[in-house]
């Protein structure tokens, strides 16, 4: 009898210890994803173009893990897609961590629907700028290679000012300057794909559907943000017409951490023409 004990102890104690160790690999072990887009409208000097999309970080700082992983994945820019901080985040902390990126790459920042709901979100902007970062509140940034140019662009989350600039009007000031250039469109929400095709961007990249959070097999998410069911655009690439939209399954989470079959995600997009 004694024996039969201490052998279902031994095996409920083995089993609780790789469900603990599993439900730590899902939730705290990084994994990149590489996603080659390809583009006839792509200039050819900005062919193998790297961009590392960090999303829904939540104030998380993976004990340096993320700045090594990012760093080990060569990147010409740094895509900061909004969630990065929360309300319950250190918010020093973060700045520092974006100052550590920003001495790997250039680093570009849009707003997701956390950072508007900070106590003084304005005053977080402030330091991602002062650490480096470029925050692109409805805005762009011009880059040039070899005389060809390539447009990063920016929207901020619909929680932020109600009277803020549409994605249309900055699309439209884009074309206005530079004709119909090839557009990188940063944004936080992932359910705007039908908006990005009708505006003909080229590259779309976003997060906040957390993958689903809990992600099924042959399934795929299995609870949006807004807590439906089986969401829609919540990991990987979509595409409409000639608009590719790549969605981050995100790096943290709102409060408990809780990830299944979705482990913390960074999405590394290379440009092809």
């Amino acid at each position: 009898m004694r024996r039969h004990w201490l052998r279902n102890g031994f095996l409920a104690l083995t089993g609780l210890l790789i469900l603990l160790g599993f439900w730590y690999f899902e939730n705290n072990v990084i994994g990149a994803e590489t996603f080659s887009l390809t583009s006839g409208r792509l200039p050819p000097a900005f062919a193998g173009f790297r961009i590392v999309e960090i999303a829904d970080l939540h104030g998380r700082s993976f004990g340096g893990a993320l700045v090594d992983a990012v760093a080990a994945a060569e990147p010409d820019l740094i895509a900061l897609n909004g969630d990065i901080a929360d309300e319950n985040s250190d918010l020093s902390a973060v700045a520092d961590a974006a100052r550590r990126l920003t001495a790997i790459a250039p680093v570009c920042y849009v707003s997701g629907n956390h950072e508007w709901v900070l106590d003084d979100p304005w005053g977080f902007f402030a330091l991602l700028e002062e650490a480096g970062v470029t925050v692109l509140h409805n805005d762009y940034r011009v880059l040039e290679r070899d005389g060809q140019a390539l447009v990063i662009a920016g929207v901020d989350d619909p929680n932020g000012p109600a009277d803020q600039k549409t994605p249309e009007t900055l699309v439209a000031e884009i074309r206005a300057e530079l004709g119909d250039p090839f557009i990188v469109l940063l944004a936080h929400r992932n359910d705007r794909l039908d908006q990005w095709a009708q505006l003909s961007l080229d590259v779309v990249l976003c997060g906040h559907g957390h993958g689903g959070i809990v992600r099924l097999p042959f399934v795929g998410g299995l609870i949006g943000t807004d807590r439906t069911l089986f969401p829609d655009y919540t990991a990987g690439r979509y595409t409409r017409g000639r608009t590719q939209m790549i969605v981050s399954r995100g790096l943290g989470n709102t409060g408990l951490p809780f990830r299944l079959f979705n482990r913390p995600h960074l999405p590394v997009v290379v440009l092809e023409p």
